[in-house]
């Protein structure tokens, strides 16, 4: 889209009162021009030829209008332009279709106006909108749960990243990664997921916390399914020493290669697991960097009871025993005795 002081807005819907209501809606946004209004398909072509907007905000149930075949026509024609569908229609397969066509986002008309503002500015920022009520059907439709089986270790380590809102930047350093390859890595990952935005991606995992456990098995092999008239057993690893959670995560694929596994680095992150996953074993460092181990097995306690915390440490004490069995922990180890076989057995007393 060519940088100019204004954006030149274009609407398109047949009702004259409902393009009144929006033309209304959005004069409160500084830096728009509504430059015209059409009601059906034909005087949209003329308009947008015409008048060259920036924006373009079209009802898709107009009279003499395709919807599908004139997004696609719009899209080759006008590639700066920015195209928000403002519609009634909540249908999934329909909504998907016009996404995939090319439309920047895709606003139901019974929402707030002022989500109809939002809208607008996040589609001319470059990002996708979609109506809240609509995500979460659309995600449903178009990415199946079982999507995480095909997903790389790096993947969803990303993925973890996205979710505390980390930048490229910030994710190569953490990563040890140059800039660009995080990009390349993030760009073959939207594409796996389909989605098209950092936005979207976290709506995703939000949606299905699920896809950032990792097998216990990691071979190209299919993981074995649990035993007859068992559930996976879901494990959360909470520990800041990333090259320890992946010590853990060996040890206990060796041990248990059913389990699906999940990880931490801090109290945040392993709230936010818990409450959409309760895993039955949650292991704990008492120690997370700045952030208290035990203050965490409460809270994780809170908010998924049927979940057992086991606390390990490096330097365990009485102290520590008696606060982490205060706060709800079954047990306290030293991560030194923490082996194939002692997993074995923690996850044999919780899966029993």
């Amino acid at each position: 889209m060519d940088v100019r002081e204004t954006v030149r807005v274009l609407l398109a819907d047949d009702h004259a009162l409902v393009r009144a209501g929006i033309r209304n809606a959005l004069q409160e946004l500084p830096g728009l021009e509504i430059v015209g209004e059409v009601g059906d398909g034909p005087a949209l072509f003329a308009a947008l030829e015409q008048l060259r907007p920036d924006l373009v905000l079209i009802d898709v149930a107009m009279p003499n209008f395709e919807p599908l075949s004139a997004v696609c026509k719009i899209r080759s024609q006008y590639e700066g332009l920015r195209i928000l569908v403002v519609s009634a229609y909540d249908d999934d397969a329909y909504v998907h279709g016009l996404l995939s066509a090319g439309v920047d986002g895709y606003h139901l008309k019974d929402q707030p106006l002022s989500d109809l503002r939002f809208a607008v500015q996040r589609v001319l920022a470059g990002e996708r909108w979609i109506s809240s009520p609509l995500l979460g059907k659309l995600l449903s439709l178009e990415r199946p749960v079982n999507l995480a089986a095909g997903l790389t270790l790096r993947q969803r380590e990303l993925l973890r990243l996205l979710q505390q809102g980390l930048d490229n930047q910030s994710i190569a350093l953490r990563l040890c990664l140059s800039v660009k390859t995080v990009e390349n890595h993030l760009t073959r990952l939207y594409r796996q997921l389909g989605v098209q935005s950092r936005l979207e991606a976290v709506n995703f995992i939000n949606q299905h916390p699920e896809i950032l456990g990792l097998p216990g098995q990691i071979a190209v092999a299919p993981v074995p399914a649990p035993p007859a008239g068992r559930q996976r057993l879901l494990i959360l690893l909470v520990d800041d020493n990333s090259r320890y959670r992946e010590q853990l995560r060996h040890m206990i694929g060796k041990a248990y290669p059913q389990a699906l596994i999940y990880e931490a680095e801090n109290i945040s992150e392993a709230l936010h697991i818990a409450e959409r996953v309760s895993p039955q074993l949650a292991l704990v460092d008492v120690v997370l960097g700045e952030e208290d181990g035990i203050a965490c097995t409460r809270r994780i306690r809170a908010l998924s009871p049927a979940s057992r915390v086991v606390l390990i440490s490096a330097y365990p004490d009485r102290e520590f025993h008696r606060l982490g069995m205060e706060a709800g922990a079954v047990a306290l180890l030293d991560k030194k005795d923490l082996d194939s076989a002692a997993l074995r057995q923690i996850i044999d007393d919780v899966n029993g």
